[in-house]
């Protein structure tokens, strides 16, 4: 089974990902090769970048005559701001992962509101099934990685990111990447790739670590089959 990446910057001239058609089909004939045959684009929704659906859904159009060789979705990273939750609830499907459920939502590094559950219960309730995005670089989240726990435990599907398991944001998000792991809370890994050099859409590395803890089967499924499920709107345990 081939390899689906569900967070990905690589829409060109939107966000701090890609900057041209040219880093973005590279950062595509690099996602190839590591094995990834689905990519979801992801750009940011935030206080820096517009969300724009529709503009965003024409570059992936482009995108996918440019290579045909590979699929794509059109997805969101999520910021939890108040305007946001406000027309994510009035707009289920504007910013979720396709037509699915599934909902890319991203904290701030360095924070977290305490009305989170709460919010996350909301956009449940309306609907969207949220896939809290690399929880091992929030400064707060590694402090007290509970609530990390306690985001699982209500329905949340925990998506830790590639590089941070491989070293690459230092020790301490490596070691929470690991924690999760031993606990059975991970769901997926995705690449969070933003670039050819440093961010790079590569899984088959953090797929490896993650087997040295997990096994090869539990591995495998983080990387295929149940990012798999997500883009087919299928149910996930």
């Amino acid at each position: 089974m081939a390899m689906v990446d569900i967070h990905s910057h690589i829409l060109p001239n939107v966000d701090d990902g890609s900057n041209s058609w040219e880093t973005t089909e590279a950062m595509c004939r690099i996602a190839f090769e590591d094995g990834i045959r689905h990519m979801v684009a992801t750009p940011h929704a935030n206080f820096d970048y517009y969300y724009d659906r529709d503009g965003h859904q024409a570059l992936l159009e482009e995108l996918r005559a440019r290579m045909p060789e590979m699929q794509f979705s059109l997805g969101c990273d999520f910021h939890l701001s108040y305007d946001n939750i406000e027309d994510a609830l009035k707009h289920p499907r504007k910013y979720t992962i396709g037509h699915t459920r599934y909902l890319l939502v991203e904290f701030s590094d360095y924070g977290i509101s305490r009305q989170m559950p709460e919010v996350l219960y909301s956009l449940h309730l309306a609907g969207m099934r949220t896939i809290i995005t690399h929880p091992e670089r929030n400064v707060v989240m590694q402090r007290d990685p509970e609530i990390v726990k306690s985001m699982a435990e209500m329905g949340c599907i925990i998506q830790i990111t590639a590089n941070s398991l491989t070293g690459f944001w230092g020790k301490a998000p490596q070691k929470l990447c690991e924690s999760f792991l031993k606990q059975g809370i991970v769901g997926v890994i995705a690449s969070d790739a933003h670039s050819t050099k440093r961010r790079v859409p590569v899984l088959s590395e953090a797929c490896a670590a993650a087997a040295k803890i997990v096994g090869e089967e539990k591995a495998r499924a983080m990387v295929e089959s149940t990012p798999l499920a997500i883009v087919k709107d299928e149910p996930i345990d």
